[in-house]
């Protein structure tokens, strides 16, 4: 029922939009002088008809299941939930809607049949509903719109009006949503520094998590310094930085300056497909072709080399993060003056000083804002991380040893039935406020070097 409705609502709004444009040309047609062009006109009724089913059809399907939920439990029983709290309740209601879905365990009680019955029947008479309220909105709109196709009508400032209303409203939205992250974090990690320590945290050498959950339970106190765990951060994006940065710059110069026409079609379309590669298979080839190699690489030199190492995860996120630095690299030559290339061609400079004097270095900040891109990249990738670096979080700098990430310590934090009243949940808010941090000082960082080397060209 809800594809239906969507579908219902897209064919009226491509009907609106070609009964406007038809009144629109047949008014021209008859002699009139129109203030907006016919796609003005159809685009103000599209619109018109869209947007405000659209919001009613996302609010209907959003508060269907509370409501329908609110008047199921009107309707059961009352000697059989007296005295039950809100979780027994909500077990009720759960055992009723996998009933209803026909998956039936064991003999349920008959009141709890009856209750799926009703249930289904909720059901289809919202989604019936839903549909005539958004057919009837829909063709109101269509009608209001229809009417306003004269002569004088302003279609394309109202249609501009609208398009900027709902980008301003995107804004609105993503700027609200960037505050609610920041405010959940802060919140949660101002209940974690209620538990433990900031000098702990911020300067603690330890990080073993593992806490007694239940008074019965046997475990270690727990440390919560999150020193080792940016250790291991900062080694992998290094590696993976130390790998990406000089093929992804030198191979975008030669595509762009050196390489032939014939030899760039084929290079460049190959190169970028490593960036839809998914990371799961990146990690699946360090975890089972490189950690193998280079343990096997130490033998041979006697050199001791953990099962997973940060050498491994950060070299094969280093082959992911090419294409990113290559791409961007690319497109920053790209958008350098041709007149700069040919005026130092002109004055006797070769193509290789050419690039490293005249075109490299206007396009620094292009090339910057990739690098920002493999860092944010690298800094927050999980898989390759878990499946070839490891779990245990270490104070080391040696790319041999196994490392861990932030990233995956808030994965694995996160994992379980932990409620969220103990420091071993809570640490993993802190851990991600402390990332948010650090790229946000990467990107002031990087606004720095690109204000500084930014030239404006005419």
């Amino acid at each position: 029922m809800t594809l239906f409705a969507f579908v219902l609502l897209f064919t009226a709004t491509v009907l609106a939009y070609l009964l406007n444009l038809r009144a629109a040309r047949a008014l021209r047609a008859g002699g009139a002088r129109l203030h907006s062009l016919g796609g003005f006109h159809g685009g103000f009724a599209a619109l018109v008809t869209l947007l405000p089913a659209l919001v009613f059809l996302l609010a209907w399907l959003l508060l269907k299941e509370p409501a329908i939920t609110v008047l199921l439990l009107r309707t059961l029983p009352e000697a059989e939930i007296a005295g039950l709290g809100t979780g027994e309740r909500q077990l009720i209601i759960s055992e009723i809607r996998t009933i209803a879905g026909g998956r039936i365990f064991g003999s349920p009680a008959e009141w709890k049949i009856e209750a799926a019955d009703r249930l289904l029947a909720m059901r289809r008479t919202a989604d019936y509903l839903m549909i005539a309220l958004t057919a009837l909105l829909a063709g109101g709109s269509m009608v209001i719109a229809r009417r306003r196709v004269t002569p004088d009508f302003r279609a394309r400032q109202g249609t501009e009006g609208i398009l900027h209303g709902l980008m301003a409203f995107c804004a609105t939205v993503a700027i609200f949503v960037t505050l609610g992250i920041v405010a959940s974090l802060l919140f949660e990690t101002i209940r974690f520094f209620q538990m433990v320590p900031v000098t702990d945290f911020l300067f603690g050498t330890n990080w073993e998590p593992q806490i007694p959950i239940r008074e019965d339970q046997i475990a270690a106190e727990g440390a919560f310094g999150w020193i080792p765990v940016f250790l291991g951060t900062l080694v992998i994006t290094v590696v993976a930085l130390f790998i990406a940065v000089p093929v992804g710059l030198m191979s975008a110069v030669y595509l762009h300056e050196f390489a032939s026409r014939r030899f760039r079609a084929a290079a460049k379309p190959v190169l970028e497909i490593l960036a839809g590669v998914p990371t799961v298979v990146y990690g699946f080839f360090a975890i089972l072709v490189v950690a193998p190699a280079l343990r096997a690489l130490g033998d041979m030199l006697a050199i001791p080399i953990a099962p997973n190492t940060a050498l491994a995860a950060g070299g094969v996120m280093g082959i992911m993060l090419i294409p990113f630095i290559s791409s961007f690299a690319d497109d920053a030559l790209g958008a350098v003056p041709r007149s700069l290339r040919d005026g130092a061609l002109a004055l006797g400079a070769t193509p290789a000083e050419t690039m490293t004097r005249v075109l490299f270095p206007a396009a620094i900040p292009g090339i910057v804002g990739g690098v920002l891109l493999a860092v944010s990249r690298a800094i927050g990738e999980t898989m390759i991380v878990v499946m070839a670096a490891g779990l245990m979080a270490k104070m080391t700098l040696n790319p041999l040893d196994s490392v861990t990430t932030v990233t995956v310590q808030i994965v694995t934090l996160l994992i379980g039935d932990t409620a969220f009243d103990n420091p071993k949940t809570l640490a993993a808010f802190a851990l991600g406020m402390m990332l948010f941090i650090v790229t946000l000082l990467i990107n002031i960082l990087a606004l720095r070097i690109v204000r500084r080397y930014r030239e404006i060209y005419d």
